[in-house]
């Protein structure tokens, strides 16, 4: 059986939510137990640097990720798990790369370009506050992708880019130096939903409009109620493909629990009603995760074994790779 190495990185930065649980964590648990697909899930806690500087905000973000993706399925023994800063390879990989990555490539990466821009309508300096983190990201993730020579990275369309800019950096590597790496695909499944947020935009922490995944109940209902809604009263017929308790509610319920809703809809179910159900749905599904996720911030010494197991287990493959960079490059044993 031929087996495709899926790598996907999780920026360890804020609260996870429900678009972060429907958007990314599903689905990529989901391909994880493909028999298959070799998956490598992993901490970017280098990056969440670039971000935050907050220590204690980046550790706690960090423990949390890694206990919501545990506690919702993710099985270490048949995943490789780790956390980015574990694995030391990496950021040697990242400078060796950025030794032949073009200055070029970088101006045109979306966030400095954003950056670049949002100065200049302020009258700033174009690289006002801009620092190499930001502007070198796409080097750092390409290694990433490349020290395990991953086929497939599964993205949303605003990071194509990035993988696009790794097979750019590895092409230019193996030109120079021989067929190191394997140039990696981006993949974006168009059937993941994106969920909407309380406002009805794209549920984002950078909106400050999401549902966190595993508040209390009592959290999680109050968040849902918070949903915005139009003013049609009860009884009055309402367009479900209007309406984000209706969008969120697809993401949760199987097609007979959507047609049902559709229709009560369409016979003007009260938003309050529909919030209620909504709530059920989602607490319903989530419970069983939610109690080990409590079990897991409550045991740090568990997770950080786990983590340290993933890295451990990976750490001959980084090591084995990057043998074969420094041979090629002429970091090599006097002989």
């Amino acid at each position: 059986m031929t087996t495709t190495r899926v790598l996907t990185g999780i920026t360890t930065t804020g609260t996870p939510h429900l678009g972060n649980y429907v958007g990314a964590i599903r689905p990529a648990i989901a391909a994880s137990q493909q028999p298959d697909v070799e998956a490598y899930l992993f901490l970017a806690d280098f990056h969440a640097l670039i971000k935050n500087q907050n220590p204690d905000e980046v550790a706690q973000s960090s423990r949390e990720i890694a206990a919501t993706w545990l506690a919702l399925g993710l099985d270490p023994e048949h995943s490789f798990f780790y956390r980015q800063s574990d694995i030391p390879e990496i950021t040697e990989l990242s400078w060796i790369l950025s030794c032949s990555a073009a200055k070029g490539l970088m101006n045109r990466a979306h966030a400095y370009k954003a950056s670049v821009q949002a100065n200049e309508a302020a009258g700033e300096d174009p690289d006002f506050g801009t620092t190499m983190g930001l502007f070198s990201y796409p080097v750092l993730m390409a290694a990433d992708i490349l020290i395990f020579n991953a086929h497939r990275v599964p993205v949303g369309r605003d990071q194509i880019q990035h993988v696009e800019m790794a097979r750019d950096i590895a092409q230019r590597f193996n030109h120079h130096y021989g067929p190191i790496f394997t140039l990696p695909e981006a993949v974006v499944d168009d059937h993941v939903a994106i969920l909407q947020g309380l406002d009805g935009r794209k549920m984002s922490k950078s909106y400050g409009n999401t549902i966190p995944l595993f508040g209390t109940p009592k959290q999680l209902q109050k968040s849902i109620n918070k949903i915005k809604t139009n003013l049609l009263e009860p009884g009055e017929p309402k367009d479900a493909d209007d309406a984000t308790v209706f969008q969120i509610w697809c993401a949760f319920a199987d097609e007979a629990e959507r047609q049902q809703m559709r229709q009560a809809f369409a016979d003007g179910i009260g938003w309050g009603d529909a919030k209620r159900q909504l709530f059920e749905r989602v607490n319903d599904e989530l419970l069983p995760a939610r109690e080990r996720y409590e079990r897991l911030m409550a045991d740090p010494g568990q997770l950080e074994s786990i983590l340290q197991a993933g890295a451990a287990r990976l750490r001959p493959q980084s090591s084995a790779l990057m043998e074969r960079v420094r041979d090629a490059t002429g970091l090599r044993p006097y002989r």
